[in-house]
């Protein structure tokens, strides 16, 4: 079935109207008619079944039917890594998605090589990622900051530093035993300055690992970070 995240206030006898792109999909891309079902969630309220209601080539409304799955949210993980190129970026928040992670912040670097991108965008893919593997809420895109302010204001929660320079645990030994909360550190293609890893390592929160003997691109190394550590203190257990 297909599945729509829409922001609105989910119960019984609700009718909501599909935004303009999702009357496009139902409409034009899936052929979908008056009578057809989809499932809807918003993060809050779990998942509803919904029937589509007043099709006009101009869009449709969404009449709320039952409730099919209360609401469960997933681990508190979240995903910080710097600013890549654009397709890499891209594919880091849609595997972020798919993996579980509540939030991605973005990073600002010495090293990165590139400043800016389109967070408008990366939510988008991170929603249509969270629609199709089934997860009842979707993850936040935070807009980029740099690495000093984001340590400045950062709390005692972990963050687990994929350090490639070395002198680090595995990261699956690192992990074990550890808090099912937490968050993930990536940097850029070029890695963090001299500066900036002396600072992390400087940090009680953080969590120095390794991600193996060979030097992984950004989105490569999201990925592994990512399910590593759901497999040794997420919900893959």
């Amino acid at each position: 079935m297909i599945r729509l995240f829409v922001p609105d206030d989910l119960k019984d006898g609700a009718v909501l109207r599909a935004s303009a792109e999702q009357s496009h999909y139902l409409l034009g891309v899936m052929r979908r008619s008056a009578g057809d079902e989809v499932a809807l969630f918003n993060g809050r309220d779990g998942e509803w079944r919904a029937a589509l209601r007043a099709v006009t080539k101009k869009g449709c409304d969404l009449a709320l039917t039952a409730k099919t799955r209360e609401q469960v949210n997933g681990p508190d993980l979240e995903l910080v890594v710097a600013l890549v190129k654009r397709a890499r970026l891209e594919t880091i928040v849609e595997k972020a998605a798919e993996l579980g992670a509540a939030r991605v912040r973005l990073l600002i670097t010495q090293f990165t090589n590139a400043d800016h991108t389109n967070v408008a965008r990366l939510q988008a893919i991170a929603t249509e990622a969270a629609e199709q593997t089934g997860r009842l809420d979707r993850p936040q895109i935070i807009s980029p900051v740099k690495l000093a302010a984001l340590l400045d204001g950062w709390s005692d929660r972990p963050l687990m530093f994929c350090d490639e320079a070395g002198n680090a645990k595995p990261a699956i030994e690192a992990l074990a035993g550890g808090p099912a909360s937490g968050a993930i550190l990536i940097g850029p293609e070029g890695g963090f300055s001299p500066d900036e890893r002396a600072r992390l390592r400087g940090l009680p929160y953080v969590i120095p690992v390794s991600l193996g003997p060979r030097i992984l691109r950004a989105d490569t190394a999201a990925i592994s970070a990512l399910t590593l550590w759901q497999a040794a203190v997420g919900d893959w257990r």
